[in-house]
């Protein structure tokens, strides 16, 4: 008897700032950019967290931004 295999399509997510139609990520609004970090303070992919790409390269520029004056970590403690 032969197995069937079954295919799972996940659908794909929908980026958060094109559905609210935000103009600019904001290097200030901390929560909201903590929420694109994973445990270990690293950015995650545009994959992971269903983003689109120009939102995805905006949100990385805040990130970096908001750590280098200082209202992010760099990594973990």
């Amino acid at each position: 008897m032969q197995r069937q295999q079954q295919t799972h399509v996940r659908a794909r997510k929908k980026c958060n700032f094109c559905k609210t139609k935000v103009e600019e990520v904001d290097y200030k609004d901390v929560a909201t950019l903590s929420r694109y970090l994973d445990r270990w303070n690293k950015i995650e992919s545009k994959q992971r967290n269903g983003n689109c790409s120009r939102h995805q390269r905006w949100l990385t520029l805040a990130i970096k931004r908001a750590r280098h004056l200082a209202l992010m970590p760099f990594t973990i403690k």
